[in-house]
């Protein structure tokens, strides 16, 4: 499984990019990322969330995520982050720091 993110906008506009692949990845961590996922229902996410309360300086999220001949995209606002996919962010977030 890979998955590239991408984090946009706040306060600075700084973005944040990282692309991991479990194959790549230390066992652990590759069954993180895939039990991550796995809860987010990422693929059964729709392409866009957003939230009808549009807020300045506020970050948005791509996640692109490929799996056995699939791929799905996701663009999300940070308002509208829902409780299933804040940990992948956390996670994805905390290694792209790390790069």
């Amino acid at each position: 499984m890979r998955v590239s993110f991408e984090r946009t906008g706040g306060f600075a506009g700084i973005s944040k990019k990282t692309t991991v692949d479990t194959a790549s990845l230390p066992p652990n961590e590759a069954n993180t990322l895939l039990r991550l996922v796995e809860t987010a229902d990422l693929f059964r996410l729709p392409e866009q969330i957003t939230s009808a309360n549009q807020q300045s300086d506020r970050f948005q999220y791509k996640l692109t995520v490929e799996d056995n001949g699939r791929q799905h995209t996701v663009t999300v606002s940070e308002a509208a982050l829902p409780v299933t996919l804040r940990p992948l962010i956390e996670w994805l977030q905390n290694i792209a720091q790390k790069r």
